[in-house]
This record gives C-alpha cells, sequence and structure tokens, in this order.
C-alpha cells in the first residue's frame, strides 16, 4: 500500500472480473463528482489511434466510503469491470515469455501461479485504479489551491521547445501546449504503428501554488515519495526533477537557485532543483519528467525462449497493443503525483494544527 496519512493499494487483473482501488485516510466532506472521474478516466484511454483496440466503458462503481455524494472518511473501494476481455491469445504464449514484459519475471516470482492473461496484475490496465485515487487526490488539493498538470514532453525523438508554467497550464491541447512539435509527435507515433512498432517519450509534470514545508530528509523525502510512485507505473524507466541529469553539468554558482522576496514570499529567480530542497517543498512549482519505454508488444517477430523445451525460439505478437502509451500516462502522471503531494499535505497540516495549540 503506498502512501501514510493517504493510502491506496490496488486490485484485480487484465482479464479477470474487475480492476480496482482501495483508498484510506480522505477525509470525510468531500463533494463527489462521478462525471469528473470519468472525464480522468476518458483521458487514460489516450489518442484512439495510437491505442489497443480494447474497449472499455471503464464505468467506476463506487462500493464504499461516499454516502450522499460526499465522502464519509472511511476507506472508499471503486472497481470497474472489465467487459472486452480476449484471453485466448495469451494461452498460446505462456510459455514463451514476451521480451520487454513482466511475463518471465512474474513467472519466477510467484512460482508459476501468477495470472499471465493480458499481463495480469502487471497490465497497465491496472493504472485505471490510480487514475481514480487520483482524483480523490486531487479534491484535496484543491482545497490548498494546488494543481497537477501533466503533458507529452517528447515523443521519440521529437521534443517540445521549453514552455512557461503560464503556457502549460492554460493550453487548450490536453496533449502538448506546443502545436507545432505536437504534429511532428503525431507523425512519429503513426510511422512506429504502420512499422509495426512502438515509441515512448517524456512526460513532464508540474504542480503549482505547492505550500513550503512538504516533505522532510530521508524517509520523508518528498522526492523520494514521487520516484517511487512514478516507478511503480509501468513502462517508466527514467525520471528527473527540475534540471535533472543536465545540473550535473554545472558549476555550483550556475546550478543554485538565488532566493528573493516577491510580494511578500520567499521565492527562488530560478528553479534548477524543481521546487524541492533537502527532500522539503520549496514554494516553487515541483517540476518532474518521467521517461516512458516503447510499449515492448509489437507486431514485428522478437526472439524469446521456450519455458518448457528450454531453447531459443523466435515470437510474433497478433494481439491488441498500443504504438504508443505516453498519451494515456498523462493523467496516470497527474495522479501519482496528486496522491503523494495530498498525502504529505495531510501530514503537515497535522503538524501546522499542533503548533497552533494555545495559540488562540
Amino acid at each position: 500500500m503506498m502512501g501514510k496519512m493517504l493510502r491506496f493499494s490496488l486490485f484485480g487483473e487484465s482479464h479477470g472480473r474487475v480492476v480496482g482501488v482501495l483508498i484510506e485516510g480522505v477525509p470525510p466532506g468531500i463533494k463527489v463528482n462521478i462525471e469528473k472521474m470519468k472525464a480522468e478516466l476518458e483521458r487514460r484511454k489516450g489518442i484512439k489511434r495510437f491505442s489497443t483496440k480494447r474497449r472499455e466503458s471503464d464505468e467506476p462503481v463506487i462500493l464504499s466510503g461516499v454516502f450522499n455524494g460526499f465522502t464519509t472518511g472511511s476507506p472508499i473501494a471503486v472497481i470497474i469491470e472489465n467487459q472486452d476481455v480476449d484471453s485466448s491469445y495469451y494461452e498460446g504464449i505462456k510459455n514463451t515469455p514476451r521480451p520487454g514484459h513482466s511475463d518471465y519475471t512474474a513467472k519466477i516470482k510467484y512460482f508459476g501461479f501468477n495470472d499471465y492473461r493480458g499481463g495480469g496484475f502487471f497490465s497497465g490496465r491496472l493504472t485505471a485504479g490510480i487514475v481514480i485515487a487520483g482524483y480523490f487526490a486531487k479534491e484535496i488539493l484543491a482545497k490548498a489551491g494546488i494543481e497537477v498538470k501533466a503533458y507529452i514532453k517528447s515523443i521519440g525523438k521529437v521534443k517540445a521547445r521549453d514552455l512557461s508554467v503560464e503556457e502549460i497550464f492554460s493550453s487548450k491541447n490536453s496533449f502538448c501546449p506546443d502545436e507545432e512539435a505536437f504534429q511532428k509527435m503525431l507523425e512519429e507515433m503513426e510511422g512506429a504503428r504502420k512499422d509495426g512498432d512502438s515509441v515512448g517519450g517524456v512526460v513532464e509534470v508540474i504542480a503549482i501554488n505547492v505550500p513550503p514545508g512538504l516533505g522532510g530528509p530521508y524517509d520523508e523525502d518528498l522526492e523520494g515519495d514521487l520516484a517511487k510512485a512514478f516507478f511503480a507505473i509501468p513502462a517508466v524507466k527514467g525520471v528527473e526533477f527540475g534540471l535533472g541529469f543536465k545540473i550535473a553539468e554545472l558549476r555550483g554558482s550556475e546550478a543554485n537557485d538565488p532566493f528573493v522576496v516577491k510580494d511578500g514570499k520567499v521565492m527562488t529567480e530560478t528553479n534548477n532543483c524543481g521546487g524541492i530542497l533537502g527532500g522539503i517543498s520549496n514554494g516553487m512549482p515541483i517540476v518532474a519528467r518521467i521517461a516512458f519505454k516503447p510499449t515492448p508488444s509489437i507486431y514485428k517477430p522478437q526472439r524469446t525462449v521456450d519455458l518448457e523445451k528450454m531453447e531459443g525460439t523466435e515470437i510474433k505478437l497478433t494481439g491488441r497493443f498500443d504504438s504508443c502509451i505516453v498519451p494515456k500516462a498523462l493523467p496516470v502522471a497527474e495522479a501519482m503525483v496528486a496522491l503523494v503531494l495530498a498525502d504529505h499535505l495531510l501530514r503537515w497540516l497535522g503538524w501546522k494544527g499542533f503548533m497552533s495549540l494555545g495559540k488562540e
């Protein structure tokens, strides 16, 4: 289970009866807008042309924790029924692990008892539960004026230009504010699709109006919790904050963010640190980038092994696959940031309440 004050855990399998999420720690009295939740789930379907041909309605069913349209403070359980399921294909490849997938490692980890259909518990289908949990986390953050936005920074070698925070949050393009780059990204995705191949990319996610003081050193580290949450998203292979790896090329005089006072608040002139210092938010926008690998399932022949015969063989997949998962990862990345920030916000508010005792 991820989180401390605000916790969630996922359950279900890609081809099982349902996928779902259990969320604990959501305060009572939050108005639940099911249509808004469904809109977030629709975003998770990405761009139809480059997504799997599997068609699911993704209708969330709230089992507990909501009464008369408001959260009660008790655990919230939400499920989504799997409807468009065809497992026959996976029976034929259960002993020939797909390169780039968790088929082999899952089989070893669970002694062959794992559900291999569609990737089972390892499937990106489980991210629907993350998005649902993220909906509740965003509602918590909204009380504090905190907003989170993710967009496509790059697809393959096509990169968006550097964008201001204002451009990112005001853009009407739900995938990438850089319209010119986005058109080239679509071409890159289309090229991979036509080749029977796949392509990866980078998602940048930003949180604004985050108060200073969230997080802490070591096991309370805000960057550490965010990084763990990002790496829990299927297909993520790299994470960086602020300037990220580029900061290693600079000297301290170039990398440090000078402090200034603006409108009565302490701020920094630059944001090379990405809004976090010493594992604690400093009040500047939190900026992170997440690298997604190309979808492992492709239509080109690939080398693998036959686990029954223990010899090399070739596999050519014929199922329903995404040629690019990056567009559908945007609400998932936002959800993970929202969940971590909401968890830390609730922890910090507890301290803030304690510090105010006896001062009223």
